[in-house]
């Protein structure tokens, strides 16, 4: 008689399971395990006795069949200060999250505070205890990519590659948002409603996704080489906005516009604008980018470009879990409308159109939740890069 696991007795076994199923151990152990060659209708009749009996796998013993920890590193190469004040990553953590929890997937988080954790990082990666990687906030310098390489580790990055030896093959899975698209969007929509003297805030230039939207900066103006006086560094916080916009206007003091890269940043610049006596929009215009809460939010609200950040955290899990078991679904990297929609309210956008979905990178024919680029299989993961959308608000 099997023992009932919601009151006192042994905990139910592999056996008991297979008794109830009138099944062998064995077959238990391939459903249980996610193992194929057992028939629907036996896999569904263990699937029943397992829930009936409360049967709950080992976890230790399931790794030893499966070679697999059930478990993914999310590494963030920001110290953890930065990654809880900006809402940027929690967005990314959340669509992450989400999309692991869906797949019974744990998530390990892990920052770097300083140069040493790259040591303990990379040890923690070759050490056998996470099936897989997700990396963001990279700069050109970075060592994690090649930890990862050395590992063996199947990685998936946010964010465009930067880093030395990124271009060789085979060419790292990565999930971004069209950065320069975005940029030259931000920065046209400045020059449609009059504004001549527009100034630019960076990210820091060792990454690509601040590098991309400066050459979007570049290409709305026309130029390869703008005055550099109407370019500053804001390092992606509030605080660097906020002393960027201080630089800029003390070597400019006639700028009319700045097309900030981050909402992050426009929150600060928007706080020196306003400590000068400048108006926004009508001394000055102010674009961001992100369209996190806090731009709709802001005094003005802030005219920004939309990426669905939940999302491409979204995407990145779906990238990680298909490398990981072929046998999920493609649309597990993001496909059928789960893209960068426009935000609602983004009427009169200068012609700019709402998106949906995503496409593969490097022209790979704007297929939605980017299908196979150059080089790639259909059905093979490849990396993705989703479409951003201007939102106009009252700062421009």
């Amino acid at each position: 008689m099997v023992a009932d696991p919601k009151g006192p007795g042994p905990r139910p076994t592999l056996e008991a399971v297979a008794a109830l199923a009138g099944v062998s151990r064995a077959t238990v152990s391939r459903v249980v395990n996610g193992g194929a060659g057992v028939r629907a209708t036996v896999r569904e009749r263990v699937r029943e006795a397992v829930a009936a009996l409360g049967y709950v796998p080992n976890s230790a013993a399931r790794s030893l069949v499966t070679r697999r920890t059930g478990a993914v590193a999310v590494v963030i190469a920001e110290p953890e200060a930065r990654v809880f004040s900006d809402p940027f990553f929690g967005r990314q953590l959340r669509g992450i999250s989400r999309e692991l929890a869906a797949a019974d997937t744990q998530l390990l988080l892990m920052f770097v505070e300083r140069r040493a954790d790259y040591d303990r990082i990379g040890r923690y990666l070759s050490a056998g205890h996470v099936d897989g990687a997700l990396m963001f906030s990279l700069h050109r310098d970075d060592p994690l990519p090649a930890m990862a390489e050395r590992a063996g580790l199947p990685t998936v990055y946010g964010g465009r590659p930067g880093w030395a030896g990124a271009d060789r093959a085979p060419r790292p899975l990565y999930v971004d948002t069209d950065n320069r698209d975005g940029a030259r969007q931000a920065v046209r929509h400045l020059l449609g409603r009059g504004r001549r003297r527009i100034a630019v805030i960076t990210g820091p230039l060792d990454q690509t996704s601040a590098v991309d939207r400066l050459d979007g900066y570049r290409d709305a103006l026309g130029t390869p080489q703008p005055d550099p006086r109407l370019i500053a560094d804001g390092g992606f916080t509030a605080q660097g906005g906020e002393r960027a916009m201080a630089r800029l206007l003390d070597a400019v003091p006639d700028l009319d516009a700045v097309f900030v890269c981050s909402d992050l940043m426009a929150s600060g610049a928007l706080r020196t604008l306003r400590a000068r006596g400048r108006r926004v929009p009508d001394d000055v215009a102010v674009v961001g980018y992100d369209d996190l809460e806090p731009a709709a939010w802001a005094d003005p609200p802030l005219t920004t470009v939309r990426q669905d950040v939940e999302e491409m955290g979204r995407l990145m899990a779906g990238l990680l879990l298909r490398v990981l078991d072929p046998r999920r679904s493609a649309g597990a990297d993001g496909a059928d409308g789960g893209g960068a929609d426009g935000a609602d309210g983004a009427d009169g956008v200068d012609g700019v159109d709402g998106v949906d979905g995503a496409y593969g990178a490097d022209g790979a024919d704007g297929a939605p939740g980017g299908e196979h680029g150059p080089g790639a299989a259909p059905g093979e993961p490849a990396p993705v890069i989703t479409k951003a959308r201007l939102v106009v608000r009252e700062s421009a």
